[in-house]
């Protein structure tokens, strides 16, 4: 092998190294959590919003054209929410920018991601795949309250 060839070959790996360095860094830096994909079952179709303990939720989040269901969620300061993601038409994204959580909605499949609310506030949840022509409007809210403010 002609050592400008391994030259380029250790150049590459090098530069490979550094890329997985820092996607682990960052993963492990803002606690980004990938999606999890679950079997589909037909009651996670049915947008609700079931309290699990004292600061523990699941919300079951049912995307169409153009909405989420449910749209308006209220959570204490100090939540961790666990949302399961369904679609009943198209591919719908749902994006929440403050917290970093980014899932697809995808017709006969369920995604799965948590989120932990530590500060009040309003969270805007915005669809970021393009479904037809209402998209723009395709919105919901999410308002994290002390417990004795909703």
């Amino acid at each position: 092998m002609d050592k400008y060839e391994l030259r380029i070959l250790a150049f590459t790996g090098v530069i490979l190294v550094i890329f997985l360095v820092s996607v682990l860094r960052a993963v492990n830096k803002y606690a980004i959590d990938l999606p999890e994909c679950i079997p589909y079952d037909e009651s996670f179709t049915e947008p609700q919003i079931k309290q699990i303990d004292d600061n523990l939720y699941q919300v079951f989040v049912k995307s169409q054209m153009w909405s989420f269901e449910p749209s308006e969620m209220y959570f204490p300061v100090g939540a961790e929410v666990d949302f399961y993601l369904s679609s009943s038409d198209v591919v719908h994204g749902f994006h929440i920018a403050q917290k970093g959580l980014n899932m697809m909605a995808v017709p006969g499949g369920i995604n799965k991601a948590t989120a932990k609310f530590d500060e009040p506030g309003v969270y805007e949840i915005v669809c970021h795949e393009y479904c037809g022509s209402g998209h723009q409007h395709m919105r919901a809210e999410i308002i994290v309250n002390y417990p004795n403010q909703q």
